[in-house]
């Protein structure tokens, strides 16, 4: 996904103005997709320049309205209806997971609980949000809906599966930080 196929999508419902699209960007896909103010203005330029939208209004102080084109449109389409792309392999948290063995059990034990403690921040956040999105009736509202079900459901995962690995490093203490477990060898020097 990519900004200009998000405001594409925004453009998608009728016209409005970046100020509009900002406003619009931060109480919806801002969950899913951060871009700061000047990124939008940018990506709207460069939008108009592609000819994928165009300014249909302009008010005082430089206000400008955008709608979509129909290059706009079938780009936006060309988007939705290609192949997904495959999940990235990249995790941070999770690379972090394998050498939590470096620190000591109760120094993991709190990176772990922080991890479901911020996944338990974050779904009382979307929470909120399901209040508000679910008393509108339009696509944004209806397919924002179920994209922030997603939100709730993944940090409901994250939190469970944080708490769980906290007690599986209580049960496996027995090692101290940057050693292996006695009697065991490390991986990088098992004869295969």
């Amino acid at each position: 996904m990519s900004l200009k196929h998000a405001m594409l999508g925004l453009l998608s419902d009728g016209p409005a103005s970046g100020y509009d699209l900002l406003k619009t960007f931060d109480v919806s896909l801002a969950n899913v997709w951060t871009a700061t103010q000047s990124q939008l203005y940018a990506e709207l330029g460069r939008l108009a320049d592609a000819g994928l939208i165009e300014v249909t209004a302009e008010g005082p102080r430089g206000r400008k309205e955008y709608a979509i084109t129909e290059a706009g449109l079938t780009e936006l389409r060309r988007w939705l209806t290609e192949p997904s792309p495959s999940h990235p392999r990249r995790s941070e948290m999770l690379l972090r997971v394998f050498f939590l063995n470096q620190l000591s059990p109760e120094q993991a034990r709190a990176y772990m609980r922080g991890l479901a403690e911020n996944a338990e921040r974050e779904q009382e956040q979307l929470s909120r949000l399901k209040e508000v999105v679910g008393q509108g009736k339009d696509a944004l509202s209806v397919y924002g809906m179920i994209a922030l079900e997603w939100g709730l459901r993944g940090s409901a995962l994250l939190s469970e599966w944080a708490r769980w690995a906290e007690t599986e490093i209580v049960e496996h203490a027995g090692s101290t930080p940057g050693t292996q477990p006695p009697g065991s060898t490390p991986a990088c020097t098992r004869e295969t």
